[in-house]
This record gives C-alpha cells, sequence and structure tokens, in this order.
C-alpha cells in the first residue's frame, strides 16, 4: 500500500534519459528524496503557474551565518516539506555550519515516509553570501 502512495517520477537531479531514451523516471525512496530537493531548491515565485511552491530559505541568501538564521532556515524548511510534499513526516530539521567563512550551512532533514518504519536523511547544501565589508569588500 505504501509503495503506491509514494509512486513514480521524472529523474530530476540531473533530468537524465533511460536507456531507450526516454525520459528516466525514479520510484519509491528516490522519488521523494528528489521531490524533497526540487522543493528545498525553488524559491517561492519562481514558477509563475503556481507562485506559492517552493521554500523561502532564499530570503535568506543575504544574511549572516549565525544561529539566528539557522533557525529561521530549519523553520521554513520544515514549512515546506509540510505544505508540499504530503508523502513524509517531517521528524527533524538540523541547520549546520559547514564552512562559515564560505557561507557554507548543511540542512538536514530527518524523515519518514508515511506508512512505513523507515526513518531517513538528506542533507541539503544552502550557501549565504559572506560579508566581506570591513576587507576591502562590498557588502
Amino acid at each position: 500500500m505504501a509503495e503506491q502512495f509514494v509512486g513514480a517520477g521524472w529523474a530530476f537531479f540531473p533530468m537524465r534519459t533511460d536507456a531507450t531514451g526516454a525520459i528516466a523516471l525514479v520510484t519509491r525512496e528516490q522519488e521523494i528524496e528528489e521531490s524533497i530537493r526540487l522543493i528545498l531548491a525553488t524559491a517561492p515565485g519562481e514558477r509563475p503557474m503556481r507562485p506559492e511552491f517552493g521554500c523561502a530559505i532564499h530570503d535568506f541568501v543575504f544574511a549572516p551565518a549565525d544561529a539566528a538564521t539557522a533557525g529561521q532556515i530549519a523553520f521554513e524548511v520544515r514549512a515546506a516539506l509540510d505544505r508540499w510534499e504530503p508523502r513524509i513526516d517531517v521528524v527533524d530539521v538540523q541547520v549546520r555550519f559547514d564552512a562559515v567563512d564560505d557561507g557554507a550551512l548543511l540542512v538536514d532533514v530527518g524523515y519518514a515516509i508515511r506508512g512505513t518504519n523507515d526513518p531517513r536523511n538528506l542533507v541539503f547544501p544552502f550557501y549565504v553570501i559572506p560579508d566581506h565589508a570591513g576587507e576591502g569588500g562590498t557588502p
């Protein structure tokens, strides 16, 4: 039953063809993972026919890489996944700093596919533009 609920979809990351030259499809857990990545990588307003779709983490590209920004990003990720991916239950969202000097944050999403007892994890890289004011750069 749960497998029917998950379904199948186009392979988006990257979009590719299969051995027959048709558009490649992904199924089951990989389809959900690609859907999560698509939601997080899409900024609201980016899709003209569905302007609310996506995740508002892109509003934080110019925010400082600090704990407050990390908390806001975690909130936006959870809200977007709760709204746009009904096949999962979001268990936890943590944002950790990978390379603060480079503005790299890692968004760690813990989730479970509904109807299964299968906890999963996805790490989504997110980058903020570091502020180099005072170092001869422009803010």
